[in-house]
């Protein structure tokens, strides 16, 4: 396989399908909802994400202000509408209302589920000693909710430059050993 030199700042083209998330937040009387394609998940047990949110953003506010939110994940058929929630700002758009998203309460946590969204993930932050350093933060899922059907859904993945990738087919495999 012959390779070529590539620019550093797009690797993430090939490290980022992971599903792309829709993050909730809610701070006093403003809510808002943000597009993000990456972030990791750092423990099983406590259930710990960790991601990147630009100081710039609307939500980092939100979030950082009441130290939590929502990860809620869409189905591919919402796709236009991630893509609009990515493409405009909170501080100056109701993204629900021009959006067009349900938001629901949550059980533990202020900011709101989105009830279009087959799964919601209730965020708390777990650690914030990188949030200065790195606009970086720890969050633990604390309560989860998750449709039954289908059992995969299908979802895309950001690759940067407008450019999206579906989820595959679901297959098991196993270690010949």
């Amino acid at each position: 396989m012959i390779k070529k030199d590539f620019p550093v700042e797009d690797v993430r083209r090939f490290l980022e399908p992971t599903p792309t998330v829709l993050v909730t937040s809610a701070y006093k009387d403003k809510q808002n909802i943000m597009t993000m394609g990456w972030y990791t998940v750092m423990e099983f047990v406590p259930s710990l994400i960790g991601c990147m949110i630009t100081g710039s953003n609307y939500s980092f506010g939100l979030i950082t202000k009441s130290r939590e939110c929502v990860i809620n994940i869409p189905s591919s058929d919402l796709a236009k509408k991630v893509v609009a929630v990515g493409n405009c700002s909170g501080a100056d758009t109701d993204k629900f209302t021009s959006i067009g998203f349900t938001a629901e309460p949550a059980s533990i946590v202020k900011a709101p589920l989105l009830k279009e969204c087959f799964a919601s993930f209730e965020c708390k932050i777990h650690d914030s000693k990188l949030i200065n350093a790195y606009n970086f933060f720890i969050f633990e899922v604390v309560r989860a909710h998750v449709a039954s059907r289908p059992k995969f859904p299908e979802t895309i993945a950001y690759r940067g430059d407008s450019q999206f990738v579906l989820s595959g087919k679901n297959i098991r495999i196993h270690s010949d050993k």
